[in-house]
């Protein structure tokens, strides 16, 4: 599964070093997916921060994942064009067919469903991209055929 475990990752970056929290978040965030409790505990420990500030650091920055993600990411364009041609209709759709809210992942760890401020392709508006695909024009009628791709 995963194939360093948190003593390997925390082995080059100094004990009791709090200036170097981030990279660790990093590196650990890399070979894991997201920080889990036992991961954030691993790390106070050995850069002997308080686990109190590593959760203010993770909440702060939304590069950080306290949570995995699902199989495949799910991100709904919020931006002015998306907007203006009705990304905003979409969200319900998206969270009625995935049964989880954006923001989260299904409980079955296939789908997680983010709203982004932009995808950068305002031409195709509204659009959502999964994993590396970009969809266009987004229409209710098309979610169902779109997330079935990804059965």
């Amino acid at each position: 599964m995963h194939s360093k475990t948190i003593t390997e990752i925390l082995v080059p970056f100094p004990r009791d070093e709090p200036s170097a929290l981030i990279p660790v978040l990093q590196a650990v965030q890399s070979e894991y997916g997201y920080l889990s409790e036992n991961n954030i505990y691993a790390i106070s420990d050995h850069l002997n921060v308080p686990s109190s500030k590593i959760y203010g650091v993770t909440t702060f920055y939304a590069q950080f994942r306290l949570k995995p993600l699902g199989r495949h990411v799910i991100n709904l364009c919020q931006g002015t064009a998306c907007h203006v041609k009705g990304s905003e209709k979409l969200i319900p759709v998206f969270e009625q067919e995935l049964k989880c809210k954006a923001g989260e992942t299904t409980k079955d760890g296939k789908f997680t469903f983010n709203l982004v401020a932009c995808l950068g392709a305002c031409a195709l508006s509204p659009v959502v991209n999964i994993d590396s695909d970009f969809y266009g024009n987004i229409k209710i009628a098309d979610i169902k055929k779109i997330l079935r791709k990804y059965d």
